[in-house]
């Protein structure tokens, strides 16, 4: 599923490496605390909305960066925890199967005392397999089974929406294979990058090391292990090519995709993933899947087998002991520059999220989201998509047949908002009272796995949520023209019941419009309004369209974040323009919510302030200079 999520807006980064967390929590709408007056809002207007919070809310040790999003998310954490203590104390008695298995995995992830006893014993099958291999067709064999079990390596096999027909779901192969960010690590030769790599490289072999290698052999296969990752990266697109939705659709037949790697038995691959009569897959690189084929005749066995024993390491460290934990965590400070790990039932409360979602998010809105809230977001949905339709009428650069039908599309967006309308079964994952943690996060991958491979040639299902109940965050499908708000964004300081229209449309007003926005950026445009990949702009809006994103691609490309560090305008455009439209449509829904009322100051600022310095508090970061 493609997913647009809220974008950081890169330009406006703050670094910083302070260390101990704030106990400051905001207590009313934009309160005055978090100003800078000593900044003059035309100078700099991020400073003025932020200075205050910003000097008062160092990064705490654990974090990469620290915000409005992670304040909410760890406020959200510790609603949860309530959730999952009580899940744990009575999984046994529990009504609800669901929550049974909520509490379990949850249980099972906090018994620290149990993991650190295991050690690697719990990877020690699956490393076994491996030894096992010997010849070339063990290794592509190997490829299919763990494919099978939801355990891929190399590249993803699933399901897919036919970009073309939406309503059709068909098989799709999407690149993988590295375990750096993307491609760009493995290529780019500043001091930096050339650093993290050989940070990676010790990474690996220490990892190896963990298991029993010695020392002198870890650090041939890891330096062997690189080798192979870069070539497989060679074949990756970048990350602006994979925005092109032309690009990576690429609807092929069985037949058509055996062409590409002909030494692949694709048929084995079908059959062990219960889906025998596939009869289109969308390949999304397909030099990708080229390149690999041609690997699997050159490079050697061993140095597979090498790559196969890193990714088991790898994908299960952090349900293993403290040295994997640890391990892991170190070479992720690379990245991040966080200080130390988050607690164990931070992480846990992730993982269960993660695993159960919405078992764990039925629990969460029982408690925490009314529907009176869930009414009064509707109501905001509704007022911001008028608004946004006004809007698209006053366009002079769009002709009528072309706002005809961007009216059609903005008419059949899917709203959901709060928590799913059907919730997930979870049944037949296999979660059961004394597995262990590894045991879990397997029967995790299986079911999600199984459960992804069931969709095939199956009526699309339009009730399906990409994200769960308390994520922090929003997003828009193309190939579903939905905008999905999680019960989990809709608080402060992103929705305050207590907080004034001004304050409430800046916030959660603005998130709603950047999500209705993407639906019309230089990407989500290229989708009808049934999700379909089709232009449905005459020639001479497409051209305009085009010149005023280009035009907006190559502004942010002026903006640097760190140093000599530029913004990528292609890479962010969408959500760049999901921020400005977002913005614009919820100012104009804002102005008409308050028509002919007053406009009284509150705290010496005007309802329009109060709604501009309620958007810059919402994005209001320090971030470490690694995250930046």
């Amino acid at each position: 599923m493609r997913r647009i999520c809220i974008g950081l807006i890169a330009a406006t980064l703050v670094t910083s490496t302070a260390g101990a967390q704030s106990t400051y929590r905001q207590t009313k709408p934009l309160d005055p605390v978090n100003l800078d007056t000593t900044c003059a809002p035309c100078t700099n207007f991020y400073q003025f909305a932020n200075g205050g919070w910003l000097k008062a809310n160092p990064i705490p040790p654990a974090y990469a960066q620290w915000g409005a999003f992670n304040e909410l998310a760890d406020n959200n954490n510790e609603k949860l925890r309530l959730v999952l203590d009580d899940a744990a104390a009575h999984r046994a008695t529990a009504s609800d199967p669901a929550i049974r298995k909520v509490g379990d995995f949850y249980a099972a992830c906090m018994d620290s005392t149990a993991i650190e006893k295991a050690g690697d014993e719990p990877i020690k099958g699956a490393l076994a397999q491996i030894a096992a291999i010997n010849s070339p067709a063990d290794v592509r064999h190997y490829l299919i089974t763990e494919a099978a079990s939801g355990r891929g390596v190399l590249f993803r096999f699933g399901s897919t929406q036919d970009r073309k027909n939406s309503s059709e779901v068909i098989g799709g192969i999407g690149q993988g294979g590295i375990g750096l960010p993307d491609r760009d690590y493995y290529f780019k030769t500043d001091a930096h990058t050339v650093a993290l790599r050989e940070a990676y490289v010790k990474h690996i072999a220490n990892d190896l090391a963990l298991i029993g290698e010695p020392a002198d052999e870890a650090a041939t296969n890891a330096q062997h292990i690189m080798a192979l990752e870069t070539s497989i990266a060679a074949s990756h697109l970048t990350r602006v090519q994979q925005r092109d939705p032309n690009l990576t659709y690429n609807r092929k037949t069985p037949a058509q995709l055996a062409e590409l790697a002909p030494d692949f038995d694709w048929r084995a691959l079908f059959v062990a993933e219960k889906a025998p009569n596939v009869n289109a897959i969308d390949v999304s690189n397909p030099k990708f899947v080229t390149a690999v084929d041609s690997l699997l005749k050159t490079v050697p066995v061993s140095d597979w087998k090498a790559y196969f024993t890193w990714n088991v390491v790898n994908r299960s460290a952090n349900t293993l002991s403290s040295p994997f934990v640890n391990e892991a965590f170190a070479f992720s400070q690379h990245l991040s520059g966080a200080k130390e790990q988050l607690p164990r039932y931070k992480r846990c409360i992730s993982a269960t999220d993660r695993a159960l979602g919405e078992a764990l998010g039925k629990a969460y809105v029982a408690r925490y989201f009314t529907p009176q809230a869930k009414a009064r977001a509707t109501a905001m949905v509704n007022n911001i998509k008028a608004a946004f339709r006004e809007r698209l009428a006053t366009r002079p650069w769009m002709s009528d047949s072309t706002r005809r039908a961007a009216y059609a599309k903005l008419d059949a967006f899917t709203q959901k908002i709060g928590y799913p309308d059907k919730w997930k079964d979870y049944s037949a994952m296999a979660i059961k009272p004394g597995n262990s943690y590894y045991q879990n996060a397997v029967a995790v991958a299986e079911f999600n796995n199984a459960d992804d491979i069931a969709r095939i040639d199956k009526p699309l299902d339009r009730s399906r949520w990409g994200m769960t109940p308390p994520t922090v965050n929003a997003y828009y499908n193309p190939a579903m023209n939905e905008i999905v708000f999680p019960a989990g964004i809709m608080q402060p300081p992103f929705f305050d019941p207590n907080a004034d229209d001004a304050v409430n449309y800046g916030g959660m007003g603005a998130v709603i419009g950047h999500e209705m926005s993407h639906g019309f950026d230089d990407q989500g445009a290229q989708f009808d309004a049934h999700g379909n990949l089709k232009t449905w702009f005459t020639p001479a809006d497409l051209a305009a369209f085009k010149a005023k994103t280009a035009a907006y691609a190559a502004q942010f490309d002026t903006y640097t974040i760190l140093d000599s560090v530029h913004v990528n305008g292609k890479l962010t455009n969408g959500e760049n323009i999901g921020d400005l439209g977002g913005l614009t449509v919820a100012y104009a829904a804002m102005e008409k919510a308050l028509g002919n009322k007053p406009r009284t100051k509150i705290d010496g600022f005007t309802p329009e302030q109060r709604f501009f310095l309620a958007w810059a508090q919402i994005w209001r970061s320090n971030t470490r200079p690694e995250e930046a």
